[in-house]
């Protein structure tokens, strides 16, 4: 292994960029046209571009992937997480390509990335259990007819998917048709591929994850385990390793259900095992994920384990550099930091970073896909940074944890560090003796009322403008004196796919889009009536789905057409209220 291509974008090609300089082997990066200028770009040894803005233009895009790989003489692959790095088939173009696949066997992706599949490995090997169906449902009556038999709530799951899209949980019979359609549009729409299944939900559960990776040379282990409970949307946005207050033989069972499940799908590399835990004790194998987890450095940090640098051992065909579970060293927490408004709603706050000052100190790291000047785009996931903070024990992780957040200073777009702040001083969370922490905390228990962040204006133009040039597909970097370029604006093309609707309307009858995003779908036909509150549209912002609801009750005039990409608080429609 000489040169990997990182088939990924942000925080996460960063760091396998890192690790590559570590282990002594080339990088090379690929670009979306909105990441010309990104952090991971500028990291890598070369990069080059993909020519789309969107993901299916270019990070999906395999054939551009393979010939950006042959360009530039790379020999390995490495997916990072998201994207496809849970594609079979991308796993075997590399491999047909003559390239190394950092990643597990593409027969493991299928047996373990289809979920119905996990499931099956998993009983067979005595793994806990909820009920589920054995295969993916056709269509929504079949959802209908389980939830009837079995009870909600029920879980709706992309069968191919991951990472919370493609996840939708039923609470009322009369919601499940429109839930199974939108679990299928998010899953079409990240992962390629619609088929959903559907099992019971455990109400108020923990989210309980392995790590585990495994060499060519029989050897399986679990590096350790981490609790993801607290999401949003069934996005994790904080976690901690070791899993706390969990009894030693819970912990034993998780380990070995983990190993046993793995050595079962004969896995090779490194992956993620993930458990509910309910209130009253009930262990439930949930799915595995054939990849690196956005959450790995906290397994690193309690483990002294880079995980990254293993996987590339295991590429190589080496054997692991430890046999055995680690000890925990201390504790460690990590806190996505997310370009989003979390004092309404979680929205994406898509922009321009105007400050980005990370904090540091003892027992704090870092791992960012920004930097100031970056721009966070709308086509892409929310994530922009990752602040990990460990400490001897948990008691200490917590008080390091307070006093990094208070230092971390972004402007220009809203993050969600004042809802990490408001959760590291609540008891659910903090208290010594109990964790109250489940996975709709947020939603059902954290009553802390965050205060909408403000909107930013826009950057001074600088005094030199640095651009990028492409020769034969390579980015090179040219710097320019603004004025010298007058009034041109190298943005023209990109500003062409933007929606022209009004914004920040006055209209009490106006629809207007509540984040920036694509147009998906308009879900009533022009000229039917609605009632105020009816979900009227959906919006995909951040590879997630966002309803645009109907201000007042009237009859629906529709303004703009699916597809167009808009600013949030754009107008798109109007309901013309009755006389």
């Amino acid at each position: 292994m000489k040169k990997v291509l990182i088939a990924n974008r942000g925080e996460i090609a960063v760091r396998i960029a890192r690790a590559c300089r570590d282990y002594g082997v080339a990088s090379v990066a690929v670009y979306a046209d909105a990441d010309i200028d990104a952090l991971h770009v500028r990291q890598a040894d070369e990069a080059y571009a993909l020519e789309g803005q969107r993901p299916a233009d270019s990070y999906l895009n395999i054939d551009k992937l393979l010939a950006v790989a042959a360009r530039a003489g790379a020999d390995a692959v490495h997916p990072g997480y998201g994207f496809l790095s849970e594609r079979a088939d991308f796993a075997r173009a590399v491999i047909a390509a003559g390239l190394t696949w950092i990643g597990p066997d593409p027969s493991t992706i299928d047996a373990l990335g289809d979920k119905v599949q996990a499931r099956r490995i998993a009983l067979k090997v005595g793994a806990p259990l909820v009920a589920g169906t054995e295969d993916p449902v056709k269509d929504a009556s079949e959802v209908v007819a389980f939830a009837q038999q079995h009870g909600l709530p029920i879980a709706i799951k992309a069968a191919f998917g991951g990472g919370g899209r493609g996840l939708k949980v039923a609470w009322k019979l009369e919601e499940v048709s429109e839930l199974y359609e939108s679990a299928v549009r998010e899953a079409v729409a990240a992962f390629g591929r619609g088929e959903c299944f559907v099992e019971r939900f455990l109400d108020r559960p923990r989210h309980i994850e392995a790590q585990i990776i495994a060499d060519r040379h029989g050897r399986v282990v679990v590096v350790g385990t981490r609790d993801c409970s607290l999401q949003r949307r069934n996005q994790k946005l904080i976690e901690e390793a070791p899993a706390p207050y969990l009894t030693d033989e819970l912990r034993q069972r998780i380990h070995a259900s983990a190993r046993d499940i793995c050595a079962e799908a004969g896995y090779v590399g490194a992956g993620t095992v993930e458990f509910l835990l309910s209130g009253d004790g009930t262990l439930s194998f949930l799915e595995v994920n054939t990849r690196l987890q956005v959450e790995h450095p906290v397994s690193e940090e309690t483990s002294g384990i880079d995980l990254v640098i293993e996987q590339l051992r295991v590429a190589q065909g080496l054997a692991l550099s430890f046999s055995d579970t680690p000890v925990p060293r201390g504790h460690s927490f990590e806190f996505r930091i997310n370009a989003e408004d979390a004092g309404n709603g979680f929205l994406p706050t898509p922009g321009a970073i105007t400050r980005f000052q990370p904090p540091s100190g003892p027992g704090v790291r870092v791992d960012s896909g920004v930097v100031e000047g970056s721009r966070v785009s709308p086509n892409f996931d929310s994530m922009i940074a990752k602040l990990i903070v460990t400490g001897a024990t948990r008691e200490q992780a917590i008080a390091r944890a307070r006093r990094a957040l208070a230092e971390f200073e972004v402007e220009g777009v809203a993050t969600v560090l004042p809802f990490h702040q408001a959760v590291m001083a609540h008891a659910d969370f903090t208290a010594a003796d109990t964790f109250a922490v489940h996975t709709r905390w947020i939603e059902t228990d954290f009553a802390d009322q965050l205060a909408i962040a403000p909107r930013f204006a826009n950057a001074a133009d600088p005094g030199v403008l640095r651009s990028f040039v492409e020769i034969d597909g390579k980015r090179h970097q040219l710097g320019l004196p603004a004025a010298l370029l007058g009034g041109l604006s190298l943005n023209s093309a990109a500003q062409s796919t933007i929606g022209q609707a009004q914004v920040e309307p006055l209209d009490p009858q106006a629809i207007v889009t509540p984040v920036a995003g694509n147009l998906h779908t308009w879900l009533v036909a022009n000229g039917e009536a609605v009632q105020a509150e009816q979900v009227v549209a959906v919006m995909e912002a951040m590879k997630m789905e966002t309803s645009i609801l109907a201000p007042c009750a009237g009859q629906l005039q529709i303004g703009q057409q699916p597809g167009a990409y808009f600013e949030a608080r754009s107008v798109i429609g109007r309901i013309q209220a009755p006389d």
